[in-house]
């Protein structure tokens, strides 16, 4: 299969796809586990939310997304951050407090950006990105700019008005945006039952007479499918679409600990998600279909470490910003 195509359904994914599903998985993976290790040392002092278990959605859409495409995402954002292709220099040096990092050391890890790659903010309010987002998207059109953004929220986020007033105006004006609800199933600590009656929130689209998909956020090529049938839908003038991509974080709200232990969700859940980590999964897929080597797969962990090694050692010999700079780049 290393020459061929891979058939999945009506997609044809190449070998070159693949391989870069994989690497982006695993890099988000290795960077969010850097994080869990350096953290307890008390030199990062900002607040981390973690992706752990979630790669694959973040994965599977940006690899439908242009350079320019725009991305808004929340507070659990690195893993969206690394996907569309940001350096990981600039990320530690944020979270490190530091003048080079991406918001110059002010905002840390639920405020990251990256202009260049499209990437313009991630927000720490619940819902916050998704009218942000759709502005953005609104201005593209009027723009005539061929770009779409794509929007990640949880379903914390879903439980807010401004999802659906914004998601109403995206399908009125037929807004070139996809709306991706990383579903894990928990609100902090509130499961979605205690919150949501149905627990269907790709069905929401319907009533805005838009496109709407549940898919299993653990499954890569299912996510990296629905992302590209709702970016290609959004970029031919098609509206606005609903991707629902069920998945399960493995860390707690916040910080690099489970809070199984805290009696915030059973053990044996977590432990069942675990098993369904959609990293080991890919891996032993593409080892399976022989799309790549076991050999070729440790090279691309061995250049990821060099690449977090690196960004780590930039990050700490970067100097803080200068108590003068506290209220530069301020709009007030």
């Amino acid at each position: 299969m290393r020459k061929e195509l891979l058939k999945y359904g009506m997609q044809t994914l190449t070998k070159n796809i693949l391989d870069r599903m994989y690497a982006s998985m695993l890099r988000i993976r290795m960077f969010e586990e850097k994080i869990v290790e350096l953290y307890p040392e008390q030199e990062m002092k900002c607040p981390v939310h973690l992706c752990i278990g979630q790669e694959a959605i973040a994965a599977g859409v940006c690899l439908n997304l242009k350079k320019d495409d725009y991305v808004f995402s929340n507070h659990r954002g690195h893993g969206h951050c690394l996907a569309k292709g940001s350096p990981m220099r600039p990320l530690f040096a944020e979270f490190y407090g530091k003048a080079t990092g991406c918001s110059k050391g002010k905002g840390g890890s639920m405020h990251l950006v990256d202009a260049e790659r499209g990437i313009l903010g991630t927000s720490a309010i619940v819902g916050g990105g998704i009218p942000m987002g759709v502005g953005a998207s609104l201005a593209s059109m009027l723009k005539n700019e061929e770009r779409v953004t794509a929007i990640f929220f949880g379903d914390g986020a879903y439980d807010e008005g401004a999802f659906y007033e914004s998601f109403n105006f995206a399908s009125l004006k037929k807004l070139p945006v996809v709306f991706v609800c990383e579903n894990n199933f928990y609100a902090t600590n509130s499961h979605q039952s205690a919150r949501q009656p149905g627990c269907r929130i790709s069905d929401t689209a319907a009533a805005f007479d838009a496109h709407g998909v549940c898919v299993d956020g653990n499954d890569v090529i299912a996510v990296y499918k629905a992302a590209r049938d709702s970016v290609s839908r959004a970029a031919r003038g098609g509206g606005p679409s609903l991707i629902e991509a069920k998945t399960y974080r493995w860390k707690g709200h916040v910080g690099p600990e489970a809070d199984f232990d805290k009696g915030s969700r059973p053990k044996e859940e977590l432990d069942y998600w675990v098993e369904r980590c959609p990293v080991k999964a890919f891996r032993a897929f593409l080892l399976e279909k022989n799309v790549t080597t076991p050999k070729e797969m440790d090279e691309v962990a061995s250049a990821i470490k060099a690449e977090i090694d690196d960004a780590v050692s930039f990050a700490r010999a970067s100097p803080y910003p200068e108590a003068k700079e506290l209220l530069e780049d301020l709009y007030i």
